[in-house]
């Protein structure tokens, strides 16, 4: 099987248009011919969305995943990080809340997910 070939888009910030530049790049990709899919490792957002299987993903991949006419899943967003105070966050990773942690203790965890991030890239 061939490797499909990946883009990253970067910003210097949230609520730069990241999210709205990709959602135009996967249609436009789209309607060049190419199978396009969007995905972002790890999200920071309190706006999300429920996938078919019933899991959690960041609401731009959906909107995205809209963009490229097909059904979002959770491997477009593997970890959704829903803050809930101004030290810590709900964890969710591929759809699924694995508790509340401090900003601290993510750091320190988050070398435990390398794996399932990689795996959903693939996928």
């Amino acid at each position: 099987m061939k490797k499909a070939n990946a883009i990253q888009i970067c910003g210097t910030g949230s609520g730069v248009g990241k999210s709205v530049i990709v959602a135009g790049l996967c249609r436009i990709f789209l309607q060049d011919g190419f199978n396009v899919c969007p995905f972002k490792a790890q999200n920071m957002s309190l706006n999300s969305f429920v996938t078919k299987e019933q899991g959690e993903i960041g609401r731009a991949q959906a909107a995205q995943a809209e963009a490229c006419r097909i059904e979002p899943n959770v491997d477009m967003n593997p970890i959704l990080i829903k803050p809930t105070s101004d030290t810590g966050s709900q964890i969710i990773v591929r759809g699924k809340p694995i508790g509340n942690m401090k900003a601290s203790e993510y750091i320190k965890h988050k070398k435990n997910l390398k794996s399932v991030v990689k795996g959903s890239f693939d996928r």
